[in-house]
């Protein structure tokens, strides 16, 4: 056994087989749950109930677009409103329990309470609504516009859910104990499942980050909380972590179609649109072909590759594919509640490029005009600012898109009061997680021109998107010229998250700045997928000549955008699977001697750790992997220094200031391990401190630094 990994930057590569611990070649997923989850389902359950009646409250019970199924709405809304609030409550009693009531099993508390409290509310409604109508039903859904294309949406998202619930328990499950998760996704799971497993197999209020414990949390953390929950429920990881992975990502292509067939008014759009975005754009297959083409050595190279391919900085680590998908996946789920809140803010945007106004007058009349800013809906507008600023810590990035593209929205929009307070509300509501959860400031925003491109001009910046991107984002700005008012505004308004990737840099590490390009991509293939349906479908008057034309240009435009998406898929499948899988062994002895020995507030010095054993117990690292923590916002230089001390000095009372003045309570040496590159000694600690624990091979030894 081998607890060391290697760096992220190295996790879609083959020299990440170097150092991963024992491998087993298994493709099939099996295994007996039998009724393990049942108190995980029931949970999501009565999540999806309370979040169905406050969708209602939101979205307007009894409202709905002509010809647009509400039900592909209802659904991910009531998941995503549900598992906010109902998460967030359990939470925030357990965190009472456990920071003022000193108990030992906060989670108990919380579950209960929580569980029973959204019963009793649920109970309520029902009452009421009973006295009122004379009847009720939880899943009160308005009549289906379209019956004959609601058969079609349920074969649809049925493939869908099939097609996502395979991909991730395909990168990451659990076999007879062992947890595999594929070399191109295990790198970013290595801190979620630390984290998840903070709070299922431990007592992480106030919250920590595992890989800097010690200090305040300054990562999203609360869609690992969820899973962490469940686990704790009874569900296992792999399921826990999944099934509310699959729920998100389902639930915003949902929506993400809804919006689609709401700006078209075409189900092929709809369905275009989603696969572009499985399969994205870019010149890099092209080139990848050209080359081998040239060496001679093409067809063997697609059958052995493994990797991802990319000629811009660091397109090689999967920075564009679905592989973000699969590793991130909080993004989803945030990526959930900012499409609602566009699919509702529509109502805005269409009133606003609805008027009879032409160029400047319309411009003009949208900013001084009463009607420009008059309230519509201020009710709706609090809603969703409160829940979309919920969202700030389940994944921020998502939230700053979400709001970059509403502020697009609100230019064009009727009803300016409306979103101002949304963006108030939704701000507020970040910056009091901020202020609850983070010492001193949670980003620190400076101008940063460029982004990844080499050559920051502009014809730099133009040249890297389309070596990137292809046709996709460049197609976009001249395509812009063709479109009607509203067509238009959606548009540029979606391009806001991609300009403020490359003027702006919020973390420590700039390729963070992806996710924004990511969540324009997600929307723009909308207006792809417009512009291919209607080469397709050609013009009244038309030739036939022009329209078998216009079709060939359609087949040659959709190779094009997805066809180096494509190749990135197959290099997922063979990239994670058989021999492609880093394991962990979930009942190791050394994960249940940490869990039953530390408590929760000592601190655990440990080798440059990533995804093993020992993180799998819950416990606090003093520096674990430093790039999860330093891109995190996090001083892992000291840390680092100061571990290199621990481990490398032969002065006993350096060894005994330094571990006192960091708190550290537990020190870890692993046979052979290093800690910046320097090797880690063990005489003078075993000198200083008693030994409290050895693994049965003799490899890993604990010493406790404390009384």
């Amino acid at each position: 056994m081998n607890l060391l990994l290697i760096s992220r930057d190295f996790c879609y590569t083959d020299t990440c087989l170097i150092k991963s611990p024992g491998r087993i070649e298994v493709s099939a997923w099996r295994g007996n749950v039998q009724g393990e989850i049942m108190l995980g389902i029931i949970y999501l359950l009565l999540a999806g109930m309370l979040g169905c009646e406050a969708s209602k409250m939101l979205t307007g019970e009894g409202k709905s677009v002509s010809g647009i199924n509400r039900i592909w709405l209802m659904l991910p809304a009531s998941f995503g409103v549900g598992t906010l609030l109902l998460t967030w409550m359990v939470y925030i009693i357990s965190w009472f329990f456990s920071v003022v009531g000193k108990a030992e099993n906060p989670f108990l508390y919380g579950n209960i309470i929580g569980m029973t409290g959204a019963t009793v509310i649920m109970i309520l409604l029902s009452v009421q609504k009973y006295r009122k109508q004379g009847s009720y039903r939880i899943w009160n859904i308005d009549k289906t516009q379209d019956k004959r294309r609601l058969k079609k949406e349920i074969l649809l998202f049925g493939l869908l859910t099939v097609f996502i619930t395979y991909m991730m328990f395909y990168v990451f499950y659990i076999k007879d104990g062992i947890l595999y998760s594929g070399l191109t996704v295990y790198g970013d799971y290595a801190p979620h499942t630390a984290m998840m497993r903070s709070f299922s197999a431990g007592n992480n209020f106030p919250t920590q980050y595992p890989h800097y414990g010690g200090a305040d949390v300054k990562y999203h953390f609360m869609f690992q909380f969820l899973t962490g929950n469940l686990e704790y429920l009874g569900m296992r990881m792999d399921f826990a972590y999944n099934i509310v992975s699959t729920l998100s990502l389902v639930g915003f292509l949902m929506l993400l179609y809804q919006l689609a067939l709401r700006i078209t008014g075409k189900m092929c759009c709809g369905v275009l649109a989603l696969f572009l975005f499985f399969f994205r754009s870019g010149m890099a297959f092209f080139r990848f072909v050209w080359e081998h083409i040239q060496a001679g050595n093409l067809v063997e190279t697609l059958e052995e590759n493994t990797s991802f391919i990319g000629y811009t900085v660091n397109e090689n680590w999967g920075l564009w594919n679905f592989n973000v998908y699969l590793n991130q996946r909080h993004l989803a789920f945030g990526l959930l509640m900012v499409t609602l809140a566009l699919y509702l803010f529509m109502d805005w945007l269409e009133a606003g490029t609805a008027h009879e106004e032409k160029g400047i007058l319309w411009i003009k009349n949208r900013i001084f005009s009463k009607e420009g800013w008059k309230s519509r809906n201020l009710d709706q507008a609090l809603l969703m600012g409160m829940f979309l600023g919920l969202c700030a810590f389940w994944n921020g990035a998502a939230v700053i898109g979400g709001l970059l593209i509403l502020c697009g929205f609100a230019i064009f929009s009727d009803g300016k009061v409306d979103y101002a307070v949304m963006a108030g509300v939704s701000i507020f509501f970040s910056w009091l997680q901020s202020k609850i959860f983070i010492v001193g400031s949670a980003m620190s925003p400076q101008i940063y021109l460029g982004f990844l491109a080499e050559d920051k001009t502009v014809p730099g910046v133009v040249k890297y998107l389309f070596w990137m991107s292809g046709v996709f984002f460049l197609g976009l700005v001249l395509m812009v010229w063709f479109m009607r008012r509203r067509e238009r505004a959606i548009l540029v308004s979606f391009l806001f998250p991609v300009i403020f990737a490359f003027v702006l840099l919020m973390t420590p590490d700039i390729n963070v700045n992806h996710k924004y390009i990511m969540i324009s991509y997600a929307f723009l293939t909308i207006f792809w997928a417009w512009a291919v349906c209607s080469l397709w479908k050609g013009r009244n008057g038309q030739s036939g000549i022009q329209k078998t034309m216009g079709k060939i240009l359609a087949i040659v435009l959709v190779i094009s955008l997805s066809v180096t998406g494509i190749y990135d898929f197959v290099v997922i499948i063979k990239g994670n699977g058989p021999g492609r899988r880093v394991t962990v062994n979930m009942n190791s002895e050394l994960t249940q001697w940490l869990e039953e020995n530390l408590e929760k507030n000592d601190l655990l010095l440990t080798p440059e750790y990533s995804m093993n054993e020992v993180t799998m117990s819950g416990a606090m690292l003093y520096c674990g992997w430093p790039y999860y923590a330093w891109s995190a916002g996090y001083d892992t230089n000291y840390r680092a220094a100061q571990a290199v001390t621990i481990y490398t000095t032969s002065d006993s009372g350096t060894l005994k200031k330094t571990v006192q003045q960091e708190k550290i309570t537990y020190i870890l040496f692993e046979e052979g391990s290093e800690f910046e590159q320097q090797e880690c000694r063990e005489e003078t600690i075993a000198a200083a401190y008693e030994k409290v624990y050895e693994t049965q091979d003799g490899r890993i030894r604990i010493y406790k630094t404390t009384e």
